[in-house]
């Protein structure tokens, strides 16, 4: 059986030792997909309140949100505050449950580069004096990264391990359109080979079953990922939550979820067809609470992880 190459496989053969990345959800973070700026509500299968995370003090700012034109950020000290304490809890549970010894810390939730350049620097910057971080990992979307942005991230990365996590989703416009995207594929590409020349690392986040989508173009927007150069890829299936756009479409009978047998089978395939060098984070994702509708089968994520060894172990790989 040969092992897939994993994000943690990367890390641990590059740093010598366990690096485990920190998700931090900073308030005041929003998507230009949600504020109006290019689309309202946000993408179809986004619930937005989904991305909050749970702790007082970020739902303290719940009225106050950054874009890239935002003069003034009269919060920022307190997103370094939040920063520092959600670091700070976050990898001395990491450190105790899993000997974690350096870490990446993760800009996780919303759009993290869509913010005036000011805050983003003090908040980068606040994230690499922490002890024990190698570096940074930061999520966001392609419309929503500036060319200063780029540039600074360019300069840390000539000493810190720096990674630019994009939604590329489906490389098919009519998709992106369908699921209220509010850019096309080629703004993804274009910013994916603009980070790369930059000497930044990329994951490139795919999601298989997206409303109208055949195996066969979930399969070209895999090959087309790769033929970009990412580094790095997380493969997720679309399931459908309460509050969505997308959970009324379901109830109108308009969207039908992947079956797991399907997601299987176009996840198999994308895997063989990934370049040796590109690192896997992520095969499957899923919720296992009353907010999840459908599909059932992603409720259970060690159910999932188990059907996608089996798959995996009649092409002679394992996860």
């Amino acid at each position: 059986m040969e092992q897939i190459y994993t994000y943690g496989t990367y890390l641990k053969n590059k740093f010598g030792v366990k690096v485990y990345k920190v998700g931090i959800n900073i308030s005041g973070f929003t998507c230009p997909n949600i504020d109006g700026t290019v689309a309202r509500g946000g993408c179809t299968f986004c619930e937005n309140d989904s991305f909050s995370a749970s702790t007082d003090e970020v739902q303290e700012l719940k009225s106050f949100h950054l874009n890239l034109n935002s003069k003034e950020n009269p919060y920022l000290d307190k997103q370094l505050k939040q920063l520092e304490v959600q670091f700070d809890a976050i990898s001395k549970r990491q450190t105790k449950e899993y000997g974690a010894q350096k870490f990446l810390v993760y800009f996780q939730s919303f759009t993290n580069t869509y913010a005036p350049f000011e805050t983003l620097k003090a908040l980068y910057d606040k994230a690499l004096s922490f002890p024990n971080v190698l570096g940074l990992s930061i999520g966001t979307r392609s419309d929503s990264i500036t060319q200063e942005t780029l540039d600074y991230l360019s300069k840390l990365a000539k000493e810190k391990e720096i990674w630019v996590e994009f939604g590329i989703q489906s490389v098919y416009d009519e998709t992106l359109e369908k699921i209220n995207r509010g850019h096309d594929s080629a703004n993804v590409k274009e910013w994916i080979l603009k980070s790369k020349n930059a000497g930044l690392h990329v994951c490139g986040h795919l999601i298989f079953g997206l409303p109208g989508e055949t195996q066969a173009m979930m399969l070209e927007t895999s090959k087309a990922a790769y033929s970009w150069g990412i580094d790095s890829v997380k493969y997720h299936p679309l399931y459908v939550v309460k509050k969505t756009a997308l959970a009324n479409e379901y109830a109108r009978g308009e969207f039908t979820p992947i079956n797991e047998q399907e997601y299987l089978e176009v996840l198999v395939k994308s895997i063989l067809i990934k370049p040796k060098n590109v690192s896997v984070q992520r095969v499957t994702a899923g919720i296992d609470d009353d907010s999840l509708l459908a599909p059932q089968w992603c409720r259970d994520k060690n159910k999932q992880i188990k059907n996608i060894n089996a798959a995996l172990k009649q092409v002679g790989l394992k996860y």
